[in-house]
């Protein structure tokens, strides 16, 4: 990593403690992070924060984004209604390698009733590791963005 890349996090009330468990990693990899909440576990409405957190994405005030949900399937369709993001949500460490290797995706998640602590990290590790390969890959991109 050249430059300090920031790094938003966002989840809602059920991937609270994950999330803090991620944004304490990427910190301690030298991310900086800007952690939009919530900061606790009354219930919440996960729409509200996948697309908080793509609007910070989106503006460029944020490099990249990851999101927690239950699945982190509704957090992940919230936040891809924003223009100019493209999110993926992964369960293992080689979709979240090639959701940026291929599809360039700026937002990565997770879901915190599926993975664990461990394997929740080391796929941040994947995606955060990984680089956009462009050539065939960014033509696809393109199309993605119409």
């Amino acid at each position: 990593m050249s430059a300090t890349k920031r790094i938003v996090l966002s989840s809602d009330h059920a991937a609270i403690n994950l999330r803090q468990a991620v944004a304490t990693h990427v910190t301690a990899k030298g991310y900086e992070v800007v952690d939009i909440g919530p900061t606790t576990t009354e219930s919440t409405h996960y729409p509200l924060h996948g697309k908080a957190a793509a609007e910070h994405v989106a503006s460029g005030e944020c490099d990249l984004g990851i999101i927690l949900c239950g699945t982190g399937q509704g957090i992940m369709m919230a936040a891809n209604k924003v223009p100019g993001i493209r999110c993926g949500v992964c369960s293992d460490t080689f979709s979240a390698t090639m959701i940026r290797a291929h599809n360039n995706a700026n937002m990565l998640s997770i879901g915190a009733r599926v993975v664990g602590e461990g394997l929740a990290l080391e796929i941040v590790d994947a995606y955060l590791d990984a680089e956009f390969e462009g050539g065939r890959h960014g033509t696809r991109v393109d199309m993605i963005e119409g």
